[in-house]
C-alpha cells in the first residue's frame, strides 16, 4: 500500500471525476447504452467474457462502457465481480456434439457430413470502409457491397459510396439435425488421438482457487488459455505455424453455436437445463508419425471459449497442440510447448498489474537507486583523478645558475 502521496485522497476524487467525463465524450451526442453495446459490439464481448472468465454478456456489456472501450480493464472488472459470486455447484460436462450451429467451416472435408454452415462471419467481405454505416439507423443489415445484387443506394454523407447493409436475397435452408464432429469422424476409423478422461475421472483443476505448479496437467493449461489474453495465443499459434513448434495443422472444424446448460441437485438426482449458452469450439488436425507403442495418426489441438470468438479458440486449440510435445516425446524447443511460460505470460489482467504498477510511487526505491549511482560517480571521478596525478611526471629541478 502507497502511503506517501501527500493530498492523495482528493487528488484521486478528482480524476474520478474526469473520467466520468471523459467516459461520457461530447454531451451533445446521444450516449451510447449498454444494451447497444451488448447486441452491436457482440465480438467485443465475447472477448471481455472469455478473458473476465465469467459468462455474461451484460456484464461485459457494462464493462466495456465503463472502461471506455478497453478490453483489458473491462476484463479487470469481469473478475473482480466474479470474486463475489456465490459458488452453488458445478455445471455436467458441455456436450459440444448436440451444439444448435449457427456456423460450422472444416478445411479437411470438402463434403463435410451435415455440410458447411458459413454463418456470419467476415471471412468473405472485403476489407473497405462502409461509409453507409454513417448515415442512417434505420438501414438494412449487411456486410459487404459486393454481397448485395441490388442497386446500392447513394450516401448523402459519402455519395460514391454504396450502401452495405442490403440485405442480400437467399433461400434459407433448414440445417441438418446430425453434424457430427470431424474428429469424431477421424476417430471411428481409428485415425485420430483418442480423448480419454485421466485414470479415476477426478474433479478438475480450479486455478481460481489453487496454486499452479509445473509441469500443468492438460486441464490446467486449457483453463488457463480458455482466459487468456488473445493476443499473446495469437502470438504464439503464429510462431507454432511459423516453426518454433513444428506444426502446420489442419482446422478439423470450427463450430459455433448454442449449448444447454446443465446442473444436477443433489436433492434431485436429475439433470435441469439452467439455459444455454454460446460457444465456440475449434479442433486441430496434426499429423504424428507414431512410434513403436502408437500407431500412425492424427493428433488434436483444442480450444472452447464464450460467444463467437474463432480468432481465439483458433489460436487456444494450436497452442494446446504444441503443449502436448512432452506428452507424445517431442522436443520441447520454443516458447509455445513451454507449459510455464505460456500459463505465467498468458493472462493479461495479472501481466497489466505488473508493468502498470510502475506508475505508482517507488520514491524510496528511486531515491535509493540515486545515491548509489551518484557514489559510484563519484568513487570513479575520485580514482581516475588519482590515477591521472600518478602518471604525471615529476617537476624537473631547476637549472643551476
Amino acid at each position: 500500500m502507497y502511503v506517501a502521496v501527500k493530498g492523495g485522497e482528493a487528488a484521486i476524487l478528482a480524476t474520478h471525476e474526469l473520467v466520468a467525463e471523459a467516459r461520457r465524450g461530447d454531451p451533445a451526442i446521444p450516449e451510447i447504452s449498454v444494451a447497444q453495446i451488448r447486441e452491436q459490439q457482440a465480438l467485443a464481448c465475447a472477448r471481455v467474457m472469455n478473458e473476465g472468465s465469467l459468462y455474461d454478456s451484460d456484464l461485459a456489456a457494462l464493462a466495456l462502457k465503463q472502461s471506455q472501450g478497453d478490453v483489458i480493464e473491462a476484463a479487470f472488472l469481469m473478475r473482480a465481480y466474479r470474486t463475489t459470486l456465490p459458488r452453488f455447484g458445478s455445471s455436467v460436462p458441455l456436450d459440444t456434439a448436440t451444439m444448435s450451429i449457427r456456423r460450422r467451416v472444416s478445411a479437411t472435408y470438402k463434403d463435410l457430413p451435415g455440410g458447411q454452415v458459413l454463418g456470419p462471419t467476415y471471412d468473405y467481405t472485403h476489407r473497405l470502409f462502409d461509409f453507409a454505416l454513417m448515415d442512417s439507423e434505420n438501414v438494412g443489415v449487411g456486410l459487404d457491397p459486393t454481397i448485395s445484387g441490388r442497386e446500392a443506394r447513394p450516401s448523402t454523407t459519402h455519395p460514391s459510396s454504396g450502401d452495405a447493409r442490403i440485405k442480400p436475397e437467399h433461400h434459407a435452408a433448414p440445417l441438418d439435425a446430425h453434424m457430427p464432429r470431424v474428429p469424431d469422424i477421424l476417430g471411428a476409423e481409428g485415425l485420430m488421438e483418442a480423448e480419454e478422461a485421466p485414470e479415476g475421472d477426478p474433479r478438475p483443476f480450479d486455478l481460481t482457487r489453487d496454486p499452479v505448479s509445473f509441469p500443468a496437467d492438460r486441464d490446467v493449461r486449457l483453463q488457463a488459455m480458455a482466459r487468456g489474453d488473445e493476443g499473446f495465443l495469437l502470438g504464439l499459434g503464429y510462431s507454432v505455424q511459423r516453426g518454433f513448434g513444428g506444426s502446420h495443422p489442419f482446422v478439423g472444424e470450427v463450430r459455433v453455436g448454442e449449448v444447454a446448460v446443465e446442473l444436477v441437485p443433489e436433492e434431485l438426482g436429475f439433470a435441469v437445463d439452467l439455459g444455454d449458452l454460446t460457444l465456440t469450439e475449434c479442433q486441430m488436425v496434426n499429423q504424428f508419425q507414431g512410434s513403436k507403442d502408437i500407431a500412425p495418426q492424427f493428433t488434436r489441438g483444442y480450444g472452447l471459449v464464450f460467444g463467437h470468438a474463432e480468432r481465439k479458440a483458433m489460436s487456444m486449440s494450436l497452442v494446446d497442440r504444441a503443449l502436448k510435445a512432452r506428452d507424445f516425446g517431442e522436443a520441447a524447443d520454443y516458447p509455445a510447448q513451454q507449459d510455464e511460460f505460456v500459463l505465467y505470460h498468458s493472462d493479461n489482467v495479472e501481466a497489466a498489474g505488473f508493468v502498470e504498477h510502475l506508475k505508482l510511487p517507488h520514491y524510496v526505491d528511486f531515491q535509493g537507486e540515486l545515491e548509489l549511482i551518484r557514489r559510484i560517480r563519484r568513487e570513479r571521478d575520485e580514482r581516475l583523478a588519482g590515477e591521472q596525478d600518478s602518471k604525471e611526471p615529476d617537476a624537473m629541478p631547476e637549472a643551476a645558475e
